[in-house]
């Protein structure tokens, strides 16, 4: 599993020019499933997403995570995250998860998050989003899971 993420200030996702979700403060997390990811992965990942210390304290340095300063995620599933371009110039896909394996983990990652106690505002899985995000920095980090 994949996570990119973008520190932001304000982000939104539309879906045929209608808002879907919507925060000010936190992160943007575009997710990217493979076949071999798991609820422990997705866990995993919710967990260092809501700990990772990557907002400023008093002293300018980057001490405070996502619970410290009451962060919301927008989260945006992102097949894409697996691609691969090595060859040719057409990416190829086959690393990503099937759509129902995919959406299914996507659900599990975005309730993980809320029981940690972060609020979630969520793209539509499987459609055509466009993501409008303030970066705040900017600060662009990607994890993956063990």
């Amino acid at each position: 599993m994949k996570a990119l993420i973008q520190r932001s200030r304000s982000a939104k996702v539309s879906v045929d020019d209608k808002t879907v979700g919507t925060i000010e403060h936190g992160y943007v997390v575009f997710l990217g499933i493979t076949h071999e990811d798991t609820k422990h992965d997705a866990r995993w990942l919710a967990d260092k997403i809501a700990n990772l210390r990557l907002f400023e304290d008093t002293d300018g340095k980057m001490n405070l995570s996502l619970i410290d300063t009451a962060g919301s995620v927008l989260s945006i599933s992102q097949f894409t995250l697996y691609g691969e371009a090595k060859k040719g110039r057409r990416p190829s896909f086959v690393q990503a998860a099937k759509p129902a394996q995919a959406e299914e983990l996507y659900d599990y990652f975005n309730a993980q998050l809320s029981d940690i106690g972060i609020a979630v505002e969520t793209g539509e899985f499987g459609a055509a989003m466009q993501v409008d995000l303030t970066n705040d920095g900017p600060v662009t980090l990607m994890l993956e899971s063990p």
